[in-house]
């Protein structure tokens, strides 16, 4: 029976990083699962979902360590799956605005007094086209609890985008 595990990798990027990882991986009998992957600055980032053969764990591990060696930090996990919540609404947020400290901070801090489960989070900067005045854009896929009171965080995230000079927006994903 295989095991599931979850890696998350860090280091400084490099041509042929994404292969190492496969190649250890795929010499343990493992299968690729999930990933989202990139590079941030000058390092490189990422997190995956693999399924390995039980008694191949241990030599995994110890192929991993000789990636570390070579630069990498690598944090290893048994994936413990929770059962997909089945209740509540997936809903997306979109945020773009004039970049500051504290956006993602404020948001977030709305989000989580409403119980709201961010389950993925992308953002970047990016240039304004006409003005060249940088951008911060983000998105993010949202659990809503089934208690949640949608009026009033669409209340509370408004407000936050006014002060924070921002234009906030969730939107109702497909079941």
């Amino acid at each position: 029976m295989p095991i599931p595990l979850v890696m998350t990798v860090i280091g400084p990027d490099r041509t042929g990083l994404v292969e190492s990882i496969a190649r250890v991986v795929a010499d343990h009998g493992g299968n690729w699962l999930d990933s989202r992957m990139c590079r941030l600055g000058g390092e490189f980032a990422g997190i995956l979902r693999i399924e390995i053969p039980v008694e191949k764990k241990s030599p995994l591990f110890a192929a991993l360590e000789d990636l570390q060696e070579r630069g990498l930090q690598i944090i290893v996990r048994v994936d413990q799956p929770v059962a997909a919540a089945t209740s509540g609404k997936q809903t997306k947020l979109e945020i773009v605005g004039s970049d500051r400290p504290g956006i993602v901070r404020d948001i977030t801090s709305a989000l989580a007094r409403a119980n709201v489960n961010v389950e993925e989070f992308s953002s970047e900067l990016v240039s304004a086209p006409m003005s060249g005045e940088t951008l911060f854009k983000a998105s993010a896929r949202l659990q809503l609890p089934d208690r949640c009171d949608v009026a009033a965080l669409k209340k509370d995230l408004e407000k936050i985008a006014a002060d924070l000079l921002v234009d906030v927006s969730l939107a109702d994903l497909p079941a």
